[in-house]
């Protein structure tokens, strides 16, 4: 089997209202979904989370050519030669090697995007090649995992209290976690809201907290502290971006919360360290935005070897096969509580994964087993 064609499709739709993390507005959803076409006509669908779109689909151009003829279903090996394409190496310049010169420092995270949205499709076709689903493949046996509702983004028009509404309407629909946007606001405010969700969803619901990154060691702390009485599952990323695992070891030590990590590390090297430190009790690498389901997995092994939960971010009908995969070393997948939240995904793709009583059930589909609606991608098309 040969890899005869690449496909790139650019998506995007706009939100009803702008919403906030603590670090960055958005105005709408976006997503770009890849299409990996084989000369015995089966099709791998991958997709990437990342941007600028622009800039990660003119990669994707230029990575078309190079695993053109290429054994989809030899993953690692394609993997290996693109990221090869981000390093100096022996013959690279002038393109002598046959491959794209080395990449400019600057386009090393969207490179890596690029590479995601292959490798996942690749590993759809070797699904759908063996006639198994992904987690079957993988040695899973788990149909249906365990997932958690994220919500509470903030919302100018809205009461920063609004988020206990919400979040107590996604346990009502089943889900037995939810995970709260916290960080933008005052320590008193931030402890108020906290507050509010924990008596609106009860004592015996998970409640995760992600920070969006918004602190220095000793906020962090003081931050733990003040909202450890309302029984904190994990503070998700909870540094600033430039903090590195020695600070989130002296942030795990002063911490009475466990600490989560990882969505945003580009490759194994960086989630290698944080796990090495012994401060994260959680990774949460996500493949849709770097590197991919193979990057993914190595991950994964490696946690796992460490005694460190495996807990993917995002797009839960794919990270759900790792988690069966996982076992009892992996906490779950993250899924937005409502609809609207991601709706792209929700109007593109149907079958695979069926989100049901803060559950993520799998089908015995092949590959990702996501069946596409290709009218809906031509209206999403920017």
């Amino acid at each position: 089997m040969k890899i005869t064609e690449l496909r790139i499709h650019p998506l995007s739709m706009e939100f009803e209202k702008l919403l906030w993390t603590a670090h960055e507005p958005f105005d709408k959803a976006q997503l770009i979904l890849v299409e990996i076409r084989t000369d015995t006509g089966l099709v791998g669908i991958g997709e990437i989370s990342t941007g600028p779109q622009s800039v990660v689909c003119d990669l994707l151009a230029k990575l078309a050519p190079v695993i053109k003829g290429m054994d989809p279903l030899a993953p690692n090996e394609i993997w290996q030669k693109l990221f090869s394409i981000t390093v100096p190496r022996p013959g690279g310049i002038g393109g002598w090697d046959g491959l794209p010169p080395p990449l400019p420092r600057g386009q090393r995270p969207q490179f890596m995007a690029a590479m995601a949205g292959i490798d996942i499709a690749l590993w759809d076709i070797r699904g759908k090649a063996t006639n198994l689903p992904v987690f079957r493949l993988l040695g899973g046996t788990r149909t249906d995992v365990f997932t958690y509702a994220v919500g509470g983004f903030y919302n100018e028009s809205e009461s920063p209290f609004a988020c206990a509404e919400e979040l107590g309407e996604y346990v009502s629909r089943g889900f037995r976690a939810v995970k709260l946007k916290t960080g933008a606001l005052s320590l008193a405010d931030e402890v108020k809201r906290v507050r509010a969700v924990r008596e609106t969803i009860g004592p015996d619901v998970l409640l995760m907290l992600d920070l969006n990154a918004p602190y220095d060691v000793e906020g962090c702390i003081r931050f733990a502290h003040a909202v450890a009485p309302y029984d904190i599952f994990w503070l998700e990323e909870p540094l600033h971006w430039y903090l590195q695992p020695a600070d989130f070891v002296r942030l795990a030590a002063a911490s009475p919360i466990p600490l989560a990590h990882g969505e945003r590390e580009w490759h194994r090297f960086t989630v290698r360290d944080f796990i090495d430190s012994g401060a994260v009790r959680y990774v949460q690498f996500d493949c849709t935005r770097y590197a991919g389901f193979s990057e993914a997995l190595r991950i994964s092994d490696y946690a796992q070897m460490q005694g460190v939960m495996v807990a993917p971010h995002t797009a839960a009908h794919l990270h759900a096969h790792l988690v069966s995969a996982a076992g009892d070393k992996a906490f779950g997948a993250e899924s937005v509580g409502r609809d609207a939240l991601h709706p792209i995904h929700h109007r593109i793709f149907h079958g695979g994964a069926v989100y049901r009583d803060g559950r993520v059930h799998l089908s015995e589909q092949p590959g990702f087993g996501l069946e596409v609606d290709w009218r809906a991608v031509e209206a999403l098309k920017g």
